[in-house]
């Protein structure tokens, strides 16, 4: 049941995503458009609940628990950025605006985007973690939690490897290839 729900409730967040941008730039509902922002969370709490409840009641945690967890952090820390960059495209697609800043590639600034990139998912991670073992405390049966308990520790895993991966650019930074030199004509 909660995997289809996951899947519910990724294409509820891009429909009201989708209704926010449509409502804000092309039939000018601002209020509206916030409105439908702000409903995002609730293809979120709906979720929560759903999988807290059915732990509740005595369920053993399958992967789609976990991975409910995993989406509901991901979207708390990310969906702000997904909604600007929705927003972004939007504007330059369908209003023909400047195309959006992409992002730097090379150097300092890149090395700092990694880390940063980091940063969102450490906070992705500590929340998925609180709400992985608030569902292995509400299950009451450590053998009824093993699904949570494997996600914890891969996403853990992915978390240190993300980690060496995104700074690694702070001490290596990737450089700027060279412009190939013109071959002379024959």
């Amino acid at each position: 049941m909660i995997g289809w729900l996951i899947v519910a409730c990724e294409v509820l967040f891009w429909v009201l995503v989708v209704s926010g941008l449509f409502t804000r730039y092309v039939l000018k509902w601002k209020m509206i458009s916030v409105c439908l922002f702000s409903c995002t969370i609730l293809a979120d709490l709906i979720l929560l609940v759903v999988s807290v409840v059915d732990l509740a009641h005595g369920q053993t945690a399958k992967l789609s628990h976990a991975l409910a967890a995993v989406y509901i952090s991901v979207s708390v820390v990310y969906g702000r950025r997904m909604i600007q960059w929705a927003d972004n495209q939007f504007v330059h697609l369908f209003l023909k605006m400047p195309k959006p800043k992409k992002a730097p590639l090379f150097g300092k600034e890149h090395a700092k985007q990694e880390r940063e990139g980091w940063y969102r998912h450490l906070g992705a991670w500590a929340i998925g973690q609180a709400i992985l073992w608030g569902m292995v405390w509400i299950a009451d049966d450590m053998s009824k939690a093993q699904q949570l308990l494997v996600m914890a520790g891969r996403w853990t895993l992915v978390l240190v490897i993300d980690f060496v991966w995104s700074f690694s650019y702070t001490l290596w930074p990737r450089k700027e290839p060279k412009a190939t030199l013109e071959k002379p004509s024959d």
